[in-house]
């Protein structure tokens, strides 16, 4: 792959702003001269409705090598703002924090030496596990030198603690200052049993966020995750090529919640391996951790790290734009996606993760949903906010600042919408709601989709807990009604097998790695297909007084209760 030479989008400038003049409405400002939307509107006259042409324009763009892979504080990243700014400006949308289209996120970028070993004491015997191919170690202290010197091992399970279930991994053990190791995913999961947490369906207590967490107010040292491609739903390449190169997190000050002095995976072959020499099967310990009453089992093995990283103090931006409400512009709906993806990697050959799937169509869908509402007459009586995270792909902490920092009260906001990883395999004949059960925001989409003649089904991999990883979630947490929804994948054009095959190469070939490249002979109608129903939802709220509640006995109710109890009275 040849990268661009930078002077390309200069060389474009002029032709981008008499572009972008004859498209912006009349009272938009005008653009700057740094635009580096000059890739794409060079060449392209966008349309007020939501076109493929259109879409593809921003998707090629944003994923095109110039672009580096939009990694958060990289040559990418100027590019994608300064791309999302010339955007905002052209379609005349008003800065949604204060006078700014930009909120800055500070962060610290921590990359770890890729040397690193793992010192392990088992049983006396000295071993070694390496960095990558064995496992994958880290730190989110923000500290150049972390050392941890006979820390013993502890098997925790699942490393939960869900006392309204019942169930504790760390009921009767000390873990303060030891190393804890623990099975991805959730009890439940392995065992393929309906009664445990939601059986096939992973919680949050399943995710790999949550169980670091955990580990650390509990007080460990060191948190390990057994990795297995069923429980993560993703291969060990996804896992060292995410935890390798920079890596983000919002700053102490930020985010004051405990953190672990080292944490990261086991490749399932060490895990077994390690265990097998301290008496332990495997596959008896996948069985023993999914029964109630499971308790830890202390390790006859110690743990030695010393873990040298670089690091930086940095911000990353969220940006935030806003079309005014006619009549209620304080009641807004937000549309959101995550413009970063992990950038460019050291080493021969391809070594830029464009991430064109994950996450360009994403914003190239917000953005054409603005395009709609934009030339939407009449105008929408509430504000529609376009909201662009940056730090999603480092554990969502673009949209957890904005959370804890909105530029618009989270009681005023009246619903999210999220699109991230759009389907680029043609259209369906049914419309996949993430964590489908959740709101009301599926009964609007149901409309939509009926329209359409689709029907809405739930995602064919729930174990994958995708509900849990992505940017809305921290809405859904704080009490925001929050939609997740895409193409489906019964396809008009080869039905459920082609569409499972397409998700499959997907995962396999292209998720978090080089393969995640834009395609011209993609087939884009579904993608249109799917915004033109998710533009539908914000336009039938948009147009109402509705405020769109959690379903009864959804656990995100408590809060949306505690945010806006008038909603939910």
């Amino acid at each position: 792959m040849t990268r661009t030479p930078l002077s390309t989008a200069t060389s474009l400038v002029a032709a981008a702003l008499v572009l972008a003049a004859c498209n912006k409405p009349a009272d938009a400002p005008e653009p700057t001269a740094t635009d580096p939307a000059a890739s794409s509107t060079a060449e392209h006259t966008f349309e007020p409705a939501i076109t493929v042409e259109d879409f593809r324009s921003h998707v090629r763009t944003l994923s095109s090598d110039e672009f580096a892979g939009r990694a958060p504080g990289s040559i990418g990243e100027e590019k994608t703002v300064e791309y999302l700014t010339a955007q905002f400006q052209r379609l005349g949308l008003k800065p949604g924090n204060g006078d700014s289209y930009l909120q800055n996120v500070d962060m610290v970028e921590t990359t770890a030496d890729e040397s690193t070993t793992l010192e392990l004491d088992v049983k006396g015997e000295p071993r070694t596990l390496a960095f990558g191919t064995e496992m994958m170690v880290g730190t989110r202290t923000g500290q150049p030198q972390v050392d941890i010197n006979d820390s013993e091992l502890v098997f925790v399970g699942y490393g939960v603690n869900a006392p309204e279930l019942g169930w504790n991994d760390y009921e009767g053990v000390d873990v303060e200052g030891k190393t804890v190791v623990m099975f991805v995913n959730d009890p439940g999961f392995h065992a393929k049993d309906a009664e445990l947490f939601e059986g096939n369906r992973m919680t949050y207590y399943g995710r790999w966020t949550y169980k670091y967490e955990e580990a650390a107010r509990q007080g460990a040292a060191a948190a390990l995750i057994i990795h297995d491609d069923a429980g993560a739903s993703y291969g060990w390449d996804v896992v060292k090529n995410s935890w390798s190169g920079p890596q983000f997190d919002l700053s102490v000050k930020d985010d004051p919640e405990p953190r672990l002095p080292a944490q990261g995976w086991l490749t399932g072959e060490a895990a077994r391996d390690l265990l097998g020499d301290l008496g332990h099967d495997l596959d008896a310990l996948y069985a023993a951790a999914n029964k109630p009453g499971f308790k830890a089992i202390p390790l006859d093995a110690r743990l030695s790290l010393s873990l040298k990283s670089t690091t930086s103090q940095k911000s990353s931006p969220n940006l935030v734009a806003v079309l005014p409400g006619a009549t209620r512009p304080e009641e807004t709906i937000v549309y959101m996606g995550h413009w970063d993806h992990l950038g460019q990697h050291e080493g021969e050959g391809d070594t830029i993760y464009n991430g064109a799937v994950d996450n360009a169509t994403g914003i190239a869908g917000i953005l054409e949903i603005a395009e709609a509402f934009v030339h939407q007459n009449p105008k929408p009586d509430r504000s529609i906010m376009l909201l662009a995270v940056t730090l999603e792909e480092s554990g969502l902490l673009g949209s957890k600042y904005y959370v804890a920092n909105p530029t618009v009260p989270l009681d005023q906001t009246v619903a999210v919408i999220n699109l991230d990883a759009m389907s680029v395999s043609g259209p369906s004949r049914d419309f996949t709601v993430v964590g489908m059960g959740n709101s009301e925001l599926e009964d609007l989409l149901k409309t939509q989709a009926d329209t359409q003649q689709r029907v809405l089904r739930e995602e064919s991999s729930p174990q994958s807990g995708f509900y849990f990883r992505s940017d809305h979630f921290n809405f859904a947490k704080a009490g925001v009604p929050a939609l997740y929804a895409k193409g489906g994948d019964d396809l008009v054009d080869g039905g459920t097998e082609a569409g499972q095959a397409a998700q499959a190469d997907y995962r396999d070939k292209r998720y978090h790695q080089v393969g995640d490249e834009f395609d011209e002979s993609w087939n884009l109608e579904g993608a249109v297909q799917d915004l033109q129903a998710l533009y539908g939802v914000g336009q039938a709220l948009a147009g109402s007084e509705q405020w769109p509640r959690w379903y009864e006995g959804n656990p995100f109710l408590a809060a949306q209760q505690k945010l806006r109890p008038a909603v939910t009275e």
